[in-house]
């Protein structure tokens, strides 16, 4: 294979595009597998209750900083050998993880974890690099898919494996899945070379200048970023009312969360509504607009019914939730993808990393309101937050 890519002109083929959701699946899933283990890990390592929080949140600092210095490097290095690094350093946190038998070496790998997860984050505009023009919503759509499906499914795994093996076990399978992951794209990946002459301190020192200059990055990004927060009030304090006042086993919550699963088929149709939009721009706006008040509208679904309709209720919420936030980031993320081939890694980590801002700020506020009023007044918060998308996506236009 040549060193370097053109942009392609014909079609991407459908093996390629599986490997590519596949891998960003199972690189995502790592940042999520430890959320329902938190209490687990904390007693086996010896932390505080207190302490034990540091679990989820190392992860979650490393791959914001990982949004911010690794993946702009897709714009500079050969994206393959990018890749594979990033996934084998993963492999190896992965498995020092699973050895920790003290705090500070597990929360150091959980770090590590969460900096090398964002080579999905490169895989994404890889796709969208090696698509065709008109097809290219249609390809980050079904890669996309993956990644969503990665997100969701990775608490209802990690509880099953833990609740059969111990909490070890998962750290040990997604070591072994993340070799063989690194094995399979440095065989298999087509290798992209980037025209970028940068060095790295200027590519980091063009991030503000992008940011500035790019309105619709910043558009897209903010609005998303609202969605997302909603996003994760949802998946942060629906597992607490329904283990609480609802009495859902975590069998029964694992159950919920893969019932919701559903909401990621929508992701190819996202993707060729994104392909429509690139001769319609107001058809793709509308999707955008329409998926952020779906987002809103989700949450007061989700206070309907009593018992076992309240459940059911939760359910289609949930659904219709993570059906929204796969619509508008797909077709966010079409349109960022469009700025330019020479900046689209650092377009994406950015966008990702404001969202993922939102994500944090959803996580603490849900918290927050569950501990002040409960279940409803989480959820009004939670509509709250993709509804300000809905307002600020509305009343702004990129050229």
């Amino acid at each position: 294979m040549s060193a370097s890519l053109a942009t392609p002109t014909r079609a991407m083929p459908g093996w390629l595009t599986l490997l590519l959701a596949a891998a960003c699946g199972l690189l995502v899933a790592n940042l999520y597998y430890p959320q329902p283990l938190a209490g687990p890990i904390s007693q086996s390592l010896g932390m505080s209750a207190g302490a034990a929080g540091l679990i989820v949140t190392l992860g979650q600092v490393g791959y914001g900083l990982g949004l911010l210095l690794l993946v702009p490097l897709a714009d500079l290095l050969e994206n393959r050998r990018l890749v594979v690094a990033t996934i084998a350093a993963c492999a190896v946190a992965l498995a020092v993880a699973a050895l920790s038998t003290s705090a500070l070496p597990f929360l150091l790998a959980a770090f590590a974890i969460g900096a090398c997860t964002v080579a999905a984050q490169i895989l994404v505009p890889y796709a969208a690099h090696m698509a065709p023009e008109a097809a290219r919503g249609r390809v980050v759509g079904n890669v996309m898919s993956g990644l969503l499906l990665g997100i969701m499914l990775a608490r209802p795994a990690a509880s099953l494996v833990a609740s059969f093996a111990g909490w070890h076990a998962i750290f040990w399978l997604s070591a072994a899945l993340m070799a063989g992951l690194a094995v399979a794209l440095w065989r298999l990946l087509p290798r992209r070379q980037p025209a970028a002459t940068l060095r790295y301190g200027a590519l980091l020192a063009s991030l503000a200048a992008i940011w500035r200059g790019q309105p619709v990055l910043r558009q897209r990004a903010m609005a998303h970023a609202g969605m997302f927060a909603g996003f994760t009030l949802f998946w942060t304090v629906v597992p607490l009312h329904l283990a609480g006042e609802l009495g859902l086993s975590q069998l029964g919550i694992a159950a919920f969360a893969l019932a919701a699963v559903a909401g990621a088929v929508v992701a190819p149709f996202a993707g060729r509504l994104a392909d429509a939009g690139r001769a319609r721009p107001g058809l793709a706006r509308a999707g955008r607009l329409g998926a952020l008040g779906l987002g809103a509208l989700c949450f007061p679904v989700g206070l309907l019914g009593q018992g076992h309709g309240a459940i059911a209720a939760l359910v289609v919420a949930g659904i219709l939730l993570d059906a929204a936030v796969t619509v508008n980031m797909i077709l966010s993320q079409r349109d960022i993808f469009g700025l330019g081939d020479a900046i689209r890694g650092r377009v994406n980590g950015l966008f990702i990393a404001t969202f993922f801002l939102g994500g944090a700020f959803g996580s603490a506020l849900g918290s927050w309101a569950m501990v002040r009023g409960g279940w409803p007044l989480a959820a009004w918060a939670g509509a709250a937050l993709p509804a300000a998308g809905l307002l600020y996506a509305a009343t702004r236009r990129a050229r």
